[in-house]
């Protein structure tokens, strides 16, 4: 009876946890559709008014900058009022700075137009425009500067880059290598486990990683395809560790983590081409067909690579399989610590919405494995393995694709995303270590009487 009413209890949690996620997303997406409606009617409506009046024309209409550097910019006002002051702003003041202002004296009274340079500062990554206002007023010119702000590449990030793919390419070369066909066949003859992973890997959290999204980021499609993209991949390297230490099922956690991967070669371009595809257009960002394509085949490559090194070269396959888990720490290690230092401005983008986003998703994915693994009768270890695998997501890959398949400067913009949740997965699991460790210190010092442990409490305790 405890029993069932335990996993009848984890099913309802489970069901409300997705249920709740879904309708907040659909509440949110609702209330999206509703305010573009609304800015857009507004929009169209300053456009109206302003042509009706007076008018500015940027030469170049569309210009992309550094981060760090100032651009003259050619402007041309005509028909305007006599006088009156103008002012040259951005919308958005913190990416770039665009003050400039334009007297009522220095105006041609005769062609009632003036024309001259104005200076602009790009400040931050991200999009802006800078616009006409006639001063006092929110009389705006039809015309706009469409501004770019990018991140000049370094020597150092083209490092880090070519660094990532690296580890990335032995990371799948060890998985080919430390593949073991018979295992594998004998626990896929019964592939409850197996099937319970790649549902709460591959159905609950890209669901997780497109509501958090649009809930935690209604108005920043960048963010939203961070998330989601970090959410589509597959279970990280660190998986297999983190079973380890905590007495997980390690034979369970090298499958899913090895069935994941390999799923993810269909399940990424499906789930992108799909439901990511809405964040593309919201992101007005065309999905990048080719480089995804070109990114899901070159990890084809060092899979084959590890296959054949493992069919021609036993004792190097012993070789690689024992470097397989401090290959896998050495990447997370070094993508989160490489990113923080050569990327050290993301923190600059780090806000509460970045800090709860880096939270939610790999803990929620704990929360989603284990109660989905109770909830179908797997017992405590193989429910723990299962969780870890949901919860840690390989970061390197969303990373590396995001860099690989994003133009500037979305591909700097949404990598704060997968940096938060690899800094922020860890902190659940520790804490379950510290707890883990504590009560098999208090057995040992005869603070717990070893005699009085019944089966309950040695399941909760391992």
């Amino acid at each position: 009876m405890t029993l069932k009413y335990s996993n009848n209890l984890a099913l309802s949690l489970c069901v409300f946890i997705l249920a709740l996620i879904a309708t907040l997303t659909t509440k949110t997406l609702a209330q999206q559709v509703a305010q573009l409606a609304e800015l857009n009617g507004r929009n169209a409506r300053a456009v109206d008014v302003s042509t009706s009046s007076w008018h500015a024309k940027f030469i170049p209409q569309k210009l992309q900058m550094h981060m760090d550097t100032t651009a003259q910019v050619l402007l041309e006002l005509s028909e305007l009022p006599l006088a009156a002051t103008f002012e040259v702003l951005s919308e958005i003041p913190h990416l770039a700075s665009v003050e400039h202002r334009i007297p009522a004296d220095v105006i041609n009274s005769t062609t009632r137009s003036w024309r001259g340079n104005i200076t602009i500062n790009a400040l931050f990554l991200g999009s802006t425009k800078a616009y006409v206002r006639r001063v006092n007023t929110t009389e705006r010119a039809a015309g706009t500067l469409d501004l770019t702000i990018i991140r000049k590449m370094r020597t150092i990030d083209y490092i880090f880059i070519g660094s990532v793919a690296l580890l990335v390419s032995l990371l799948y070369i060890n998985f080919g290598a430390a593949l073991d066909l018979t295992v594998l066949r004998s626990l896929l003859r019964r592939p409850v486990a197996p099937l319970i992973g790649f549902l709460t890997q591959f159905i609950a959290m890209p669901l997780l990683g497109y509501g958090l999204g649009a809930l935690i980021f209604p108005d920043s499609p960048e963010f939203q395809l961070g998330i989601f993209f970090t959410g589509v991949s597959p279970s990280g390297g660190a998986s297999n560790i983190w079973a380890v230490i905590l007495g997980g099922n390690i034979n369970l956690s090298v499958l899913l983590t090895t069935t994941s991967n390999f799923a993810a070669f269909g399940m990424m371009p499906l789930w992108i081409f799909t439901m990511g595809q809405l964040i593309f257009d919201r992101a007005n960002i065309k999905v990048p067909y080719q480089n995804i394509a070109t990114f899901a085949v070159s990890l084809v490559v060092p899979l084959a690579i590890g296959l054949a090194i493992q069919r021609w070269s036993p004792r190097l396959t012993r070789m690689l399989v024992r470097l397989l888990k401090p290959i896998s720490t050495c990447l997370i290690l070094f993508i989160v610590i490489f990113a923080i230092v050569t990327n050290f401005y993301l923190f600059e983008l780090f806000s509460w919405q970045i800090i709860v986003a880096g939270l939610s998703l790999p803990w929620l994915g704990y929360v989603i494995g284990w109660c989905t693994s109770k909830a179908l009768g797997r017992n405590g270890v193989d429910s723990l393995t299962i969780a870890i695998e949901t919860g840690i997501q390989n970061t390197g890959i969303s990373i590396f694709l995001l860099r690989f398949s994003l133009p500037q400067p979305q591909a700097d913009l949404t990598t704060v995303i997968p940096v938060s949740v690899a800094i922020l997965t860890p902190f659940p699991l520790l804490g379950l270590y510290i707890c883990k460790r504590c009560s098999e210190r208090g057995i040992v010092e005869g603070q717990v009487d070893a005699s009085q442990i019944t089966s309950t409490h040695r399941r909760v305790i391992c």
